[in-house]
């Protein structure tokens, strides 16, 4: 029987086109993930939780290529923060209700996080992110990922 959960759901009433991988579902990193994938890591995206100084504000769900670390202080220059802090596994998951590893901008579409994309994205046709739960990879063109979340582009290099 095929993959099916809400994100799979959302895509396919949005008549959006993507291509589901699933794998065991223990924790993986985005490396790992590209590697299951058999796919260059800078066409996994990971969704980061990262935390605002402002107070009242929701965290951001960053979408950043796998295999290399956000840079929080270019990542806050371009939102136009002060400061940011990346959020702890916990913490991440008690914001989002998704476990690390699961976490994605797809399954958190209306529940008030700004979206975040890394702007070298927009050099690639497709991104692999996560399907909404650990185990479960999508594979989309960029502009649909982009048109979908509302994502705005960012540096987090």
């Amino acid at each position: 029987m095929p993959f099916k959960n809400n994100v799979t759901r959302l895509l396919e009433a949005r008549g959006v086109a993507y291509e589901v991988f699933e794998f065991p579902p223990e924790k993986h990193t985005a490396e790992e993930t590209a590697a299951l994938l058999g796919v260059p890591e800078d066409h996994v995206y990971k969704t980061l939780v990262v935390l605002r100084e402002t107070k009242g504000k929701k965290p951001l769900l960053v979408m950043a290529p796998a295999g290399r670390e956000a840079n929080l202080k270019t990542l806050a220059a371009s939102i136009g923060e002060k400061k940011l802090k990346m959020s702890a596994q916990r913490e991440a998951e008690a914001l989002t209700g998704l476990q690390v590893g699961g976490i994605s901008a797809l399954a958190l579409l209306n529940k008030g996080f700004d979206i975040c994309i890394d702007q070298a994205a927009l050099s690639l046709p497709y991104v692999h992110v996560s399907a909404g739960q650990r185990g479960a990879n999508l594979r989309l063109a960029v502009a649909d990922l982009r048109a979908l979340t509302r994502a705005r582009l960012v540096d987090t290099s």
